[in-house]
């Protein structure tokens, strides 16, 4: 699936054979160092010096093929830290957040990731799930969406839709602003913002709609990672959808800053309790 939306805004990807990019001398003996690091402090510390060290010897802009998260990706680190973190330190990726959805979701799991980025979740999903798995892969950005697309034909997963667009509270097209063109966290987001570098129009859903028009009955997990649009986004959904269709797992992102307060006060006014928080992720579920 692609987008039909112009990349020329941005990196541009290579879509050649899986496997033209396998890590290769020092940087191979590099990332099997990172990857096989422990989880104390001295192991993280020694794993983010030697990321480093990797990066350096690294022309910037290559990508490396590698598994993580028990799927096959294509990786750009210079490009995005969310995929520097899964190419040389994927024990460490969200290890909390992915333990808690990984004793919770069936296998016929019905998974929607809204801000699907390059599927690290998306793909995690489907790796941890069964073959009944419904999982739809949301993301905007063109040369974004491009790396996601590519990531899931890399693996023998039909359980993930990945589908070119933004959510929010209404069908349409909306303008998306990203931060910058060279990002260390690739970010974008719905409306003005300060120190914007580029924006582009993208289509547009309402979650209501877009699970109406999916025909799904249920949702096990929503994570969105929105960069302050949670609001938009839920509260039309709650208002008007029925509650068998509010999910029973609501994993709420955030790049820069804590959840807002209203934000909080949305999701626990529709019954739902924190299962995990930390400093940028919010797991809730509902009773």
């Amino acid at each position: 699936m692609r987008s039909g939306m112009s990349n020329s805004k941005f990196h541009d990807n290579d879509l050649s054979h899986f496997g033209r990019y396998a890590p290769r001398g020092a940087v191979a003996r590099l990332l099997d160092l990172t990857r096989n690091a422990s989880g104390s402090w001295a192991g993280r510390k020694g794993a983010f010096f030697l990321r480093s060290m990797a990066m350096k010897a690294m022309k910037k802009g290559r990508p490396l093929d590698v598994e993580a998260l028990g799927a096959r990706m294509r990786l750009y680190p210079s490009h995005n830290h969310c995929e520097s973190r899964l190419l040389f330190t994927p024990q460490y990726f969200d290890l909390p957040e992915r333990e808690i959805l990984r004793a919770r979701m069936p296998e016929d799991v019905v998974f929607i990731d809204v801000g699907a980025n390059i599927g690290g979740y998306s793909l995690f999903a489907a790796a941890s799930a069964g073959l009944k798995a419904r999982i739809l892969a949301i993301e905007p950005r063109p040369d974004i969406f491009e790396r996601l697309v590519y990531n899931i034909d890399q693996n023998s997963f039909a359980t993930i839709k990945a589908l070119a667009c933004a959510i929010a509270d209404r069908d349409g097209d909306m303008l998306l602003f990203v931060d910058s063109p060279e990002p260390v966290e690739t970010t974008s987001r719905i409306g003005s913002v300060s120190r914007r570098e580029q924006q582009i129009t993208v289509p547009v859903k309402s979650l209501a709609n877009l699970v109406t028009e999916e025909g799904l009955r249920r949702i096990d997990v929503l994570k969105l990672d929105v960069e302050g649009a949670e609001n938009l986004i839920l509260e039309p959904f709650f208002r008007d959808m029925p509650e068998s269709l509010w999910p029973r797992f609501l994993f709420i992102e955030f790049a820069f800053e804590p959840m807002p307060g209203d934000s909080f006060s949305l999701v626990a006014g529709q019954g739902y309790r924190p299962l995990l928080k930390s400093h940028q992720k919010v797991i809730y579920e509902r009773s």
